[in-house]
């Protein structure tokens, strides 16, 4: 009698286990690799370890709180040290998160990530996603295996805000260290540190308290389903090369880069977005060949505003408040719809 019982028992807990995975949100994690799946000899050990080790399914199980706000579902897109992405990674992840996101039983997608070009990435798909729904962009700076990892709240966390209505429509969001920030915006501003990610000039968009999500301010650039840029048929991306002024610089990098079949040149440039008088005819040269140059700056913070005439003489524009590895993605996009440096210039004020 008592085993009958007991196995009643179990099937009426099955049966509701079953019931309340039904009634969850939906989230797709797709994986990447990076720290959060990276693993080392000991415990202690927090750089020099190998990213990307660990599946996906491996770094769900790990966190079975997720499963009490959503019924989640992994997916490995690739596994690697985030510093090895390509253009053709990007084009995947912005492709499945469409399809995902198409689905109406999906509530949000979260991505896993190194933190190294963890931000392109997020300003990559803040471009190309076409949904109002969350796609919350996640990584950490110590490995799976540190005493005191990082990505298991995180992860958590961003499941969490994958199904939070207040996440919708915000762009795409990057959660670390209780931080929510646009990735339009947000950058990594340290080697190692857990509170590595800020944005500069305009702060966080919210914070993570006590197990809640605290939206303090929307994007206000285009972003996502408000978006021109469609990849569903892109297999590839322009190249873009990106040069870096200094003291005593010359045109052998722009001249190489024009050489190498580089579509657009972003110059990160020395304070309001400056070109050394040697580079600057080298880039000049580059526009008269047909190649797009897009002015940013090396400071890290404020715009490239209009500086010297001769620049917008010289065909050059203007990078706005884009750091230059995001300015290289803008213009990436752009040149695969246009060639025109007055429509160019609209993107760089838009997005």
């Amino acid at each position: 009698m008592n085993f009958k019982k007991t196995i009643i028992a179990g099937m009426i807990s099955l049966a509701a286990g079953l019931a309340m995975a039904a009634d969850l949100p939906q989230v797709a994690i797709l994986a990447t690799g990076g720290t959060i799946a990276g693993t080392a000899s000991s415990n202690t050990q927090m750089t020099g370890y190998k990213a990307g080790e660990l599946a996906i399914q491996t770094l769900i199980d790990a966190v079975p709180a997720v499963k009490e706000f959503a019924d989640v579902k992994g997916e490995q897109i690739v596994k690697i040290s985030s510093n090895n992405l390509t253009d053709e990674v990007l084009l995947k992840l912005a492709k499945r998160c469409n399809e995902l996101l198409a689905d109406p039983k999906v509530s949000g997608v979260v991505i896993t990530h190194g933190t190294d070009t963890l931000e392109e990435t997020a300003f990559f798909l803040n471009l190309t996603v076409k949904s109002k729904k969350p796609v919350v962009v996640i990584g950490a700076m110590r490995p799976a295996t540190a005493i005191s990892a990082d990505g298991p709240v995180n992860l958590l966390n961003a499941v969490k805000l994958a199904v939070d209505p207040k996440a919708q429509n915000r762009g795409v969001l990057v959660a670390l260290n209780d931080q929510i920030s646009a990735g339009r915006d947000v950058t990594k501003t340290n080697t190692t540190n857990v509170a590595t990610f800020n944005s500069h000039d305009l702060g966080f968009l919210g914070y993570i308290a006590g197990g809640k999500n605290y939206f303090l301010r929307n994007p206000a650039m285009r972003h996502t389903w408000q978006s021109e840029f469609d990849v569903s048929k892109i297999e590839s991306l322009p190249r873009v090369d990106i040069l870096y002024s200094h003291a005593n610089d010359d045109r052998v990098l722009a001249d190489a880069s024009v050489a190498a079949g580089a579509k657009g040149i972003v110059h990160a440039g020395s304070g309001n977005g400056s070109v050394h008088q040697a580079t600057e005819a080298g880039l000049a040269d580059a526009v008269k060949k047909g190649v797009t140059v897009v002015l940013s700056s090396r400071t890290g913070s404020g715009i490239v505003c209009p500086n010297f005439g001769r620049y917008f003489q010289e065909g050059f524009i203007e990078g706005r408040s884009l750091n230059p590895q995001k300015a290289r993605l803008l213009l990436q996009l752009a040149l695969t719809k246009t060639n025109d440096p007055k429509e160019i210039a609209r993107m760089f004020e838009e997005y």
